[in-house]
């Protein structure tokens, strides 16, 4: 494990070579970093990230995005997670896996009483609709194990909701 200041991320190139494979699921919120903080972490660490981790000489990268990413949104979030997609997607490794989770079911050690209520709402809907809206941080992180697993399905590849849970099940 190695602690690095995502300030200064750059200073910690070397933490990033000499991996075949990198994960990412770094993100914040606008509620806890402001709109320009959210975009700082969610868009530029991340593809900062990116970039060193393919100087490093990783060949796939697996990025954690969301449900609905789109550049052209009017909504910030979706916004920023389709930017980064995009700019992930252009540095060029010879694999890139993007997965968009819908909501993320988890226990948070930080009090979201929006997010808990639409969890405990969901958790409900998920009885009947089982991959439709949410999915358990578990599983996604299987199905981001599972898909560097298996052979490349192209450059590319975006696994919406439903992919998660059939590959975090797999």
């Amino acid at each position: 494990q190695a602690v690095v200041d995502f300030e200064r991320l750059s200073e910690h190139a070397a933490a990033f070579r000499g991996h075949d494979v990198g994960f990412c699921c770094l993100g914040t919120t606008r509620a806890k970093a402001g709109a320009d903080g959210f975009v700082r972490v969610d868009r530029d660490y991340v593809a900062q990230a990116a970039e060193l981790a393919r100087a490093g000489g990783c060949k796939h990268f697996v990025l954690q995005s969301s449900q609905g990413a789109n550049q052209r949104s009017p909504f910030l979030y979706l916004r920023v997670k389709g930017e980064v997609e995009n700019l992930v997607q252009a540095v060029g490794f010879d694999r890139c896996t993007i997965l968009r989770p819908a909501v993320l079911l988890c226990k948070r050690q930080e009090s979201r009483p929006a997010e808990w209520m639409a969890q405990q709402f969901l958790g409900v809907v998920a009885r009947v609709f089982p991959t439709a809206y949410s999915v358990p941080v578990e599983t996604v992180a299987r199905a981001m194990v599972a898909t560097v697993l298996q052979p490349s399905k192209g450059k590319v590849e975006v696994l919406e909701n439903g992919d998660i849970h059939k590959l975090g099940k797999a």
